[in-house]
């Protein structure tokens, strides 16, 4: 049996801040709330990505960061650099994340860990930091970031980032088996979906939010960003062959001006983003669930985690084909485009709720416990090290695909 072993874990983009104020919600929040907690872990450092430092030193001044739950062995480190963003030219990332490499270093010396098991959120980093002190590094792959055309100017250096994760055998954990070729890695690897945590779908159905009780039924619901993944053509479409249907848009707008298309159009609804137990609440009182994406390389790589939260709301979903949400629940009706949800909208609705029985069962089949059960296994392989049974869950969840 394996001993506890020392961590490092390092955020994509976001820092340890931004993680709580969005409700530790996301794939790598959820990650970093089992490290926090694991009996595998013996010392945890936490790393956000680079920092400006005339911004980190205001905001220190101001005390407006979120104080991170520390202890003589579970430790938050931020390296900072004199230049705001990350360089696009790859000899400069090379030289910044060989200092971002150094910091880290420090600071897991200043810790006294040994041989760190190494697990990174974000390409860069583990493509291009070095890492000779630690014992393994393993990227946790959530999205195909050399397909999202919010970071195009990085997008050599992504490629770049990911032929060094595979020349170096970096373990690779990926969200889907699209974004695992993609980057084709020889070390060890594993295909671990998005998941739910179980204590957020207990209980009986929430009161609806007031704003939510005011729009009529039925009602069909899209939570996410409302960027460029939306089909709002689509949404349109549906719109206006089922005027009956009351769609509600339920997220950020980063850029307003996209929603053209569907603004003035009464059946359609925009809301900002809400609280977690809000959002559960919204999610468990509406008749269908969209996953209303455009077809594109970066929503062809995804594991939509709204899909399965819709399911563990216990919601019929109607969704794009997409190989990730192929075969996820008989539940998740299938079309080629958005404007086709209209086609199978009725048989949606006359889906109905889940049974309680089945919205349970797909929650405990679908508990993030289960997929970090993989996610640590092959992180701990990276670094030829066994996870240590104690700390696996009761069940069975699958096992690391091994080296490729």
């Amino acid at each position: 049996m394996s001993d506890p072993h020392d961590v490092v874990f390092t955020f994509s983009y976001e820092t340890w801040t931004d993680a709580v104020a969005r409700g530790m919600m996301r794939p790598p929040d959820r990650l970093l709330s089992r490290l926090l907690e694991s009996p595998a872990v013996n010392k945890l450092l936490v790393a956000n990505p680079f920092r400006w430092l005339p911004s980190y030193a205001l905001r220190t001044l101001s005390r407006s960061r979120t104080r991170f739950p520390g202890s003589p062995t579970r430790v938050l480190h931020t390296p900072l650099r004199l230049h705001r963003a990350d360089r696009a030219n790859v000899s400069a990332v090379v030289r910044d994340y060989r200092a971002y490499d150094r910091s880290l270093e420090r600071a897991s010396e200043r810790l006294g860990q040994s041989g760190p098991v190494v697990i990174s959120a974000n390409p860069i980093i583990a493509g291009f930091a070095p890492f000779d002190w630690a014992g393994g590094v393993t990227f946790y792959a959530r999205d195909d970031w050399l397909s999202s055309p919010a970071r195009q100017e990085y997008w050599h250096a992504y490629r770049e980032a990911y032929r060094r994760i595979a020349d170096r055998g970096v373990g690779v954990v990926a969200v889907s088996e699209q974004v695992l070729d993609r980057i084709s890695p020889t070390g060890p690897s594993a295909v671990v979906p998005n998941g739910v945590e179980p204590a957020e779908w207990a209980g009986p159905v929430p009161t609806e939010p007031a704003w939510l009780a005011a729009i009529p039924g039925p009602r069909a619901l899209y939570v996410g960003t409302l960027d460029s993944r939306l089909d709002v053509e689509g949404l349109a479409a549906l719109a206006r062959r089922r005027p009956d249907l009351s769609i509600i848009l339920l997220g950020p707008q980063p850029e307003p001006g996209y929603l053209a298309a569907i603004r003035g159009i009464r059946s359609v609804y925009v809301h900002p983003s809400v609280g977690r137990e809000e959002l559960v609440a919204v999610m468990r009182n509406v008749d269908v669930c969209l996953l209303a994406h455009r077809t594109t390389p970066l929503t062809e790589a995804m594991s939509p985690l709204k899909v399965y939260e819709y399911l563990a709301a216990g919601c019929p979903v109607l969704a794009i084909d997409l190989p990730p949400v192929r075969r996820i629940s008989e539940r998740v009706l299938l079309t080629a485009t958005v404007a086709d949800f209209t086609d199978r909208l009725d048989e949606a609705l006359a889906l109905g709720p889940a049974t309680e029985v089945d919205r349970l069962r797909f929650v405990a089949d679908n508990s993030w416990e289960s997929r970090h059960r993989t996610i640590l296994g092959t992180a701990w392989a990276s670094a030829g090290l066994s996870f240590p049974s104690f700390a696996q869950p009761p069940f069975p969840a699958a096992e690391p695909r091994g080296s490729r």
